[in-house]
């Protein structure tokens, strides 16, 4: 692994994209978690030019870059989506990719996850160790929860405040939890002369096992001895790691030697080290800095790539998703077999203003080529806007990307990664199948969307183009979810957060042409009467020939929550003929729907048709219609109309210091605590019910509450009273714009 000074075969003077993979063993899909502002983007160019991929200026022949982005992050100044950039060392193809730090964007983290086999995590020892113990923390855990494995390099140590050996410590009581012994440093940094500030540069590495240092100071990687100081500096942790490395051992007679005082063979605790790696038991820290002046390699990059070319599974080593028929038939578990069945899957779908949709695809099993036909199966997510797919396509070139560049590439194998383009059909978490045996993969867990941002067209010729631009967009995106509020009648994004909103906007307008403007956003309300109340409605029309005349008296009253709508005829006389009075109620019906204060829906009242008038020759259905809806109409100026607010029942999950504030927070909102429960270690789920009105900025609110360790879900259960100074504001605020 990290200690045996592997060298890059003929890494110099490649193509910047990796060469095709022969074999699914030749193959590491790696992803890169981190939050925001660790500089994960920085040791993927690191990486790069390490393998020769970019010199030293960060550049390929062609100009192209590692670190090309799209117009939004460049503007943004920061990663929103996820990034492929394949590398090659030693003859193995590397796929690293690296995902946004931002919690807005973790469904792009989330799509990284699946298309990996390993995970690295990457920690900025200039931030210090408070930024474990977020949103990096939880994707550890679920990590964990999974079997991924992972491993630890900490960045930024040219910085004056970083203390690698702090933030290794923080690693081990942060992540390591209740096994600090199996997150330990397999190097330790070598630091050049103080400056006058007291900051001593890092200038190479020390390897634990071997006691060999690797200076990188004199612009290449040099190898030596260490001297009687580094070595004492190092005796310790070479100590602990040794141990951790054997405490994860298969052989049972390690431990005894090693206690024994027996010297344990090098290449046994390297392989030891390597399996315990792979089968996710044991996460070794690294150290990365920049290249010093003239470097050809930043320090620890050499290091890092053997670790993941050594010690990293295979996608062999990786089950495959379990597969059904996309009628949801149970399939016999599939591996990852060039030869086998084709089951693939779109983790990106991104739009090319020059060659249209672009999806990245991780190829599970089988064997993807070019202008082939095959079956795309989808789930729908229907309450999100994406429909439901079940069809051939014909898919385009397949490439290999790097920075803005593709480069063609004759087929995909099994454990591989690739882009595929002109699938017009597909979309993020769609599987691609053979035409004659289709499959469906079970999906990913996505991200629920909470915050809700309504959106208008900016103008007639926006609106011409909003619908299709929205299509696109949430095609490409599955954590966003498009809703047509039929009560509002408000077009909403429901996103991740207000990054996640501003960058939906941006792309609307960059690359589907299409302004919109933000309105407020406005929950479904219900309208009711507050007191029993009589009205007429009259309508009476002659303008020669035949006119139209109806008259309807109704009776008012509130019914209990959730009754609904009743109507009952207590006509006698025949006052409204009997053919009419299904008419007077579809009136009243079709005017309940509308609203008859703020336009939101009336409910929970008993409509009592009493009396009226009809005309030989005048009435119709039509008339009547019109009659009763004026009469339940004039009604609601003679009574109190009461407002009714959804309710919600919210589950939070937080940490067990934030339970106090989190609890607080929502009886501030009008919230009634239900109850609370544990949820694993150091969790507690806190169960509420709370006005929907009142959260609409929950998912903002409560990642700066929780300090990013919070989330929850929603669920709506009721409409119930809103408190009658809030529905009299918004009354008073209708009316006042009529």
């Amino acid at each position: 692994m990290g200690d045996r000074n592997q060298t890059n075969t003929g890494a110099a003077g490649r193509a910047p994209a990796a060469g095709q993979a022969r074999r699914p063993d030749d193959i590491r899909n790696v992803v890169l978690v981190g939050h925001s502002g660790s500089g994960k983007t920085t040791l993927v160019e690191a990486l790069a030019l390490a393998t020769g991929a970019v010199n030293r200026a960060g550049h390929v022949a062609d100009g192209t870059t590692v670190s090309d982005h799209d117009e939004i992050e460049h503007r943004q100044q920061r990663s929103v989506q996820l990034s492929l950039v394949p590398l090659e060392w030693g003859g193995i193809k590397v796929n690293i990719l690296d995902t946004p730090g931002y919690a807005d964007f973790v469904g792009e983290l989330r799509a990284g996850l699946r298309a990996a086999d390993a995970a690295l995590f990457v920690v900025s020892a200039a931030e210090g160790p408070e930024t474990l113990s977020g949103a990096t923390r939880m994707v550890w855990d679920e990590c964990a929860a999974v079997g991924m494995p992972r491993a630890v390099v900490i960045t930024h140590l040219e910085s004056a405040r970083a203390d690698f050996d702090d933030m290794t410590e923080a690693c081990r009581e942060v992540l390591g939890g209740d096994s600090p012994e199996t997150v330990l440093p397999l190097y330790v940094p070598l630091h050049g002369e103080e400056s006058p500030d007291g900051h001593a540069p890092v200038t190479g590495l020390t390897g634990l096992l071997t006691r060999r240092v690797f200076d990188y100071s004199s612009g290449e990687r040099a190898e030596s001895d260490p001297d009687a100081d580094q070595l004492a500096r190092i005796d310790e942790a070479r100590n602990r790691l040794i141990e951790g490395i054997i405490a994860e051992s298969e052989d049972e007679t390690l431990m005894e030697r090693y206690l024994g005082g027996e010297e344990l063979d090098l290449k046994t605790l390297i392989q030891d080290l390597e399996r315990a790696v792979a089968r996710g038991s044991f996460h070794p820290v690294l150290a990365a800095a920049p290249a010093a002046e003239g470097c050809k390699q930043g320090i620890g990059t050499v290091e890092l790539l053997e670790l993941i070319t050594g010690g990293f599974p295979t996608p062999l080593e990786r089950e495959v998703p379990p597969v059904t028929t996309p009628q949801g038939k149970p399939r016999a578990s599939l591996t990852c077999d060039p030869d086998g069945p084709l089951a693939a899957e779109v983790v990106k779908t991104s739009s090319d203003p020059y060659v249209g949709r672009i999806s990245l695809v991780r190829v599970f099993s089988g064997t993807l080529r070019p202008d082939e036909t095959v079956h795309v199966s989808g789930h729908g997510l229907e309450d999100r806007g994406h429909e439901d797919h079940d069809v051939d396509e014909r898919i385009g070139a397949l490439s290999s990307p790097f920075g803005k560049q593709q480069r063609n590439v004759p087929h995909a194998i099994a454990g591989d990664l690739v882009c595929v383009a002109k699938l017009s059909r597909a979309e993020t978490g769609d599987t691609l199948s053979a035409k004659d045996d289709p499959l469906l993969m079970e999906p990913w867990v996505m991200p629920e969307p909470l915050l809700p941002v309504a959106i208008e067209a900016h103008s007639k010729a926006d609106e011409d183009k909003l619908s299709v631009g929205l299509s696109r967009l949430v095609a490409e995106d599955p954590t966003m979810r498009l809703e047509q509020n039929p009560d509002t009648r408000q077009v909403v994004l429901w996103c991740l957060g207000e990054a996640h909103v501003d960058v939906a906007l941006e792309r609307l307008r960059s690359r589907y042409g299409v302004q919109v403007d933000g309105v407020p956003h406005k929950v479904s309300l219900r309208e009711t009467f507050g007191d029993r109340t009589a009205a007429r409605g009259r309508h009476v029309k002659q303008s020669g020939g035949h006119g139209q005349y109806a008259i309807c008296e109704i009776e008012v009253e509130p019914l209990p929550v959730g009754s609904g709508i009743e109507f009952v005829d207590k006509v006698v006389g025949g006052a409204v003929p009997r053919q009419f009075i299904p008419s007077v109620e579809k009136g009243i019906r079709t005017q309940a729907a509308r609203g008859v204060a703020l336009g939101f829906p009336v409910v929970d009242i008993r409509v009592t048709l009493t009396d009226g008038k009809a005309h030989s020759v005048d009435s119709s259905d039509a008339a009547f219609q019109t009659a009763g809806a004026l009469a339940l109409r004039e009604a609601a100026t003679e009574a109190r109309i009461h407002l009714l607010e959804p309710v919600d029942e919210i589950k939070v999950l937080v940490s067990d210091e934030y339970v106090g504030p989190v609890m607080s927070d929502l009886s501030g909102r009008r919230g009634r605590v239900l109850g609370t429960e544990p949820a694993g270690p150091g969790r507690t789920l806190v169960r509420a019910e709370v006005p929907e009105i009142e959260i609409s900025r929950y998912a903002v609110d409560l990642r700066s509450l929780s300090h990013g360790t919070g989330r929850y879900s929603r669920e709506y259960t009721r409409h119930e009273p809103m408190p009658p100074q809030l529905a009299t504001k918004l009354l008073q605020q209708e009316a006042a714009g009529k």
